[in-house]
C-alpha cells in the first residue's frame, strides 16, 4: 500500500498532508483504489468505477480547495459528465451523462478526485441499498445486514475506510439512515442550503437535498462551507450562516435546551436497546450541562402518507420520461416492481391529492416550528430498530404489502424533517449487543446547522467514534 496510515485520517487531515507535500494526490488515489479492490467484494459499495476519470483530474491539475487530492465517491444518482450514472436501474445501466450537476461541479471545485460512484437503490426509493442491477450493499459491521439507504454505498464505503468522506443525499432520511446503520456521521442540511440544479430546482417537492457522510464532524462542516449557496435556478435560499460552519466545530455550544424521546412518533414500541441508548445519550447531554427534558413534537398528519403521495408522483414522472425514451411502456424487465407500482399508484391519484399531501407536509412543518420555539435541539433515535437484514425489503416481490409496515417500524422519524426543511444529523453514539451501530438523530431550527455542528463537535469529544472500526474494513 502506498500510504499505510491513510485509514486513520479524516478528509481534512488527508488534504493537509497533500498541501504539505507529505503525500501526493496520486498516492491517495492509488490507496483508495487498492482499498476498494481489497474490501469492496465483501460489501459491494462502489458499483461504478471510473479510475481513469480521477487520474485525468490529477494529470490536468486539481483545483486549490479544502480537499485537494482527497479521493471521493459520487452517489450513483447524480450526473458527472462523461461517466456512467445508472440510478441503480437496469434500464439505465449503460447511461453516460453528457453534463455534470451543479453539486458535482462544486465537489470538483473543492479538489476531490472522484474515482467512482457509490451504490443506491433504484432511484433512491428505499432505506436499504439492494438494487436488482448491482445486488445488495452489505453492512461492514455484519454483512448479513443492510448498510441502510438510499446512500448505502456511501456510508458502507466510509465505514469500511475505503475513503473518509463520500457524497450522499437525503429525501426522506437517506443521509441519516445509512449513517446510523453504518456507524458514521451524516448531516442533512437545511432546505435550499445546497444546490440541486441545473436540471431541477427541487427534489421530491422540496424534501431532497445533497451533502456527505463522513468519519468526522469537521469533514462535514468544511465541505458544507465549500459547496453551500444558491444557484440562479434555486427556488428558495437557506438563511445565511452566522459564521463559517467549520468554526462551529469545537465552539462551546453553551447550555442548550434539548428535548428528547425514546419512542416512535406513532407511539409504537421500539427496539429496547435503542430506547435504552437514547436515554443514555440524554443523560450524557445533561452531564455536559444541557437542559434536557422528555418531550416530543405532535404530528399534525401522517408522514408516511405524505411521502407516498409526493414520492409516488415524482417516481411516476421518472417512469414517464423513461417510457418516452423507450417509445413503449416500461415492464418488470426494465424497472423494479416497486418502482412501477409506486408510479402506477400515483397515476390513479389526482392533482388535488398531490396538493392535499403538500398541505399535510406544511401542517407537519408548522407543528415542528411551534415545537422548536421551546427547545434548541430535539433528540430521538435515527432508526427505531437495528439495521435491516439483507432481503427483508424485497422490491421485486409480487406482493409489496410487507414494505409499509417495515418502513413504519424502521424509520418513522426521519422524513418529517425533510418536510419541514430543518437540518438534522445522525451521530454514531451507540452500538447494540450484537455489535450493530445505533445512530442518534438531532434536529435543530430551520437554518441552524451551526447548533448541530457545535453539539456534534462536543459529542465527538465526549464519546469518540472514529477509532471504533467494523470487522469488514480496508
Amino acid at each position: 500500500m502506498a500510504f499505510k496510515e491513510y485509514g486513520s485520517y479524516d478528509a481534512v487531515g488527508l488534504a493537509d498532508l497533500v498541501r504539505k507535500k507529505q503525500v501526493s494526490a496520486k498516492e491517495l488515489l492509488d490507496e483508495a483504489i487498492t482499498r476498494t479492490a481489497t474490501v469492496d467484494p465483501r460489501i459491494n459499495a462502489v458499483v461504478v468505477k471510473h479510475y481513469d476519470y480521477a487520474e485525468r483530474q490529477i494529470d490536468r491539475g486539481l483545483p486549490d480547495g479544502p480537499f485537494t487530492g482527497v479521493p471521493f465517491l459520487l452517489k450513483d444518482l447524480d450526473l458527472l459528465e462523461g461517466t456512467r450514472t445508472t440510478s441503480g436501474a437496469s434500464i439505465l445501466k449503460d447511461f453516460v451523462a453528457d453534463h455534470s450537476g451543479t453539486l458535482a461541479r462544486r465537489f470538483l471545485d473543492t479538489g476531490v478526485t472522484i474515482f467512482g460512484k457509490s451504490s443506491s437503490p433504484e432511484f433512491g426509493l428505499m432505506p436499504t441499498t439492494e438494487s436488482r442491477l448491482f445486488g445488495p450493499t452489505r453492512n461492514p459491521w455484519n454483512t448479513a445486514h443492510s448498510s441502510g439507504g438510499s446512500s448505502g454505498g456511501a456510508a458502507a464505503a466510509v465505514a469500511a475506510r475505503i475513503l473518509p468522506m463520500s457524497h450522499a443525499s437525503d429525501g426522506g432520511g437517506s443521509i441519516r439512515i445509512p449513517a446510523s446503520a453504518s456507524g458514521v456521521f451524516g448531516l442533512k442540511p437545511t432546505r435550499g442550503r445546497n444546490p440541486l440544479g441545473p436540471d431541477r430546482g427541487e427534489g421530491w417537492g422540496g424534501f431532497s437535498c445533497g451533502h456527505v457522510v463522513s468519519i468526522s464532524v469537521r469533514d462535514s462542516a468544511v465541505m458544507l462551507d465549500a459547496i453551500h449557496g444558491p444557484e440562479p435556478s434555486s427556488p428558495y435560499v437557506a438563511p445565511p450562516p452566522e459564521r463559517p460552519f467549520s468554526q462551529e466545530v469545537g465552539r462551546d455550544p453553551g447550555r442548550m435546551r434539548i428535548a428528547f424521546t425514546d419512542k416512535s412518533p406513532y407511539g409504537d414500541a421500539i427496539d429496547p436497546e435503542i430506547a435504552a441508548a437514547t436515554r443514555e445519550i440524554a443523560q450524557l447531554l445533561a452531564g455536559l450541562g444541557h437542559h434536557v427534558e422528555e418531550r416530543a413534537p405532535p404530528l399534525a398528519a401522517d408522514p408516511a402518507v405524505v411521502m407516498a403521495a409526493i414520492v409516488g408522483a415524482n417516481t411516476a414522472l421518472t417512469v414517464r420520461l423513461i417510457e418516452q425514451r423507450l417509445g413503449r411502456a416500461a415492464t418488470e424487465h426494465d424497472l423494479e416492481i416497486l418502482t412501477l407500482a409506486s408510479a402506477h399508484n400515483a397515476q390513479k391519484s389526482t392533482a388535488t391529492d398531490y396538493v392535499a399531501a403538500q398541505l399535510a407536509a406544511f401542517q407537519i412543518s408548522r407543528g415542528l416550528a411551534n415545537f422548536f420555539e421551546g427547545c434548541d435541539v430535539f433528540l430521538c433515535p435515527t432508526l427505531c430498530s437495528p439495521p435491516l437484514r439483507i432481503g427483508e425489503l424485497d422490491t421485486m416481490s409480487k406482493d409489496l404489502s410487507h414494505i409499509a409496515p417495515i418502513l413504519r417500524r424502521y424509520m418513522p422519524a426521519t422524513s418529517m424533517f425533510n418536510m419541514s426543511g430543518q437540518p438534522a444529523m445522525s451521530v454514531p453514539l451507540a452500538w447494540n449487543k450484537a455489535g450493530l451501530p445505533l445512530g442518534m438523530m438531532f434536529s435543530a431550527k430551520y437554518g441552524d446547522e451551526g447548533a448541530l455542528f457545535r453539539l456534534a463537535g462536543q459529542l465527538e469529544q465526549a464519546r469518540p467514534w472514529k477509532g471504533r472500526l467494523p470487522p469488514v474494513r480496508a
